[in-house]
């Protein structure tokens, strides 16, 4: 009984301490590696043999406004270089092709603190600032407009994942990993959704109050 009764009062002590991290605010940068590829709708069981992901990059910040210990609005903005690729005797158009769109991002999380752990998700908006296309050796600049091969600009998605931080010297160490599922067809010509993996590790260090703070 005193064992159960001690590891009780262990457990609890430990969990106070660390679910501390959801009411403190963090303003962190953050440069990441991005895997990423397109899903191709109704297209996409035909050619899925042939897809390949690009590696891409994320560049920006990410704010953690903590409102309780358990709970913390994330909003995050970034540049993002995302695409897809295509191997050749694929059934679009039989060539190698490798698609490029660089954009800018703007998520907003709900995070769920739990210990160390937390959960996030949210919406998130993107605008294709540019792009290009490569179908063999050839690559050309992608044209945004109403044409049968012109890509849209903006772009919807749903962002979900998780992640595990801790302390390190008076900071924080945080490993995120995320995925972002493309609710927008962002091609004229065929479906095109993006789809993309992001690993995250960053150090930061506790920002001032924030006023959404809660006071209890």
């Amino acid at each position: 009984m005193k064992i159960k009764l001690t590891a009780i009062i262990a457990t609890g002590m430990l969990l106070s301490g660390l679910q501390s991290f959801g009411q403190t605010t963090y303003l962190d940068p953050v440069i990441n590696l991005v895997g990423t590829n397109f899903n191709y709708g109704n297209a996409n069981a035909s050619v899925k043999d042939y897809k390949r992901s690009v590696l891409g990059v994320q560049v920006g910040a990410t704010f953690q406004a903590g409102i309780t210990k358990h709970f913390s609005l994330v909003p995050e903005f970034y540049f993002m270089s995302k695409g897809g690729k295509l191997k050749e005797n694929n059934p679009f158009n039989g060539k190698e092709t490798t698609t490029h769109l660089y954009s800018l991002e703007l998520p907003v999380l709900a995070r769920l603190h739990i210990g160390q752990v937390y959960l996030n998700a949210g919406p998130s908006i993107a605008y294709n600032i540019a792009g290009t296309n490569k179908i063999d050796n050839s690559s050309k600049d992608i044209a945004f407009n109403n044409t049968m091969v012109g890509f849209k600009r903006w772009d919807a998605g749903i962002q979900t994942g998780g992640g595990f931080e801790f302390p390190f010297k008076q900071k924080r160490v945080v490993i995120d990993l995320r995925y972002n599922y493309g609710l927008t067809n962002i091609s004229n010509g065929q479906e095109a959704y993006n789809r993309s993996f992001i690993l995250s590790i960053h150090f930061s260090r506790a920002w001032k109050k924030n006023p959404l703070q809660s006071k209890s």
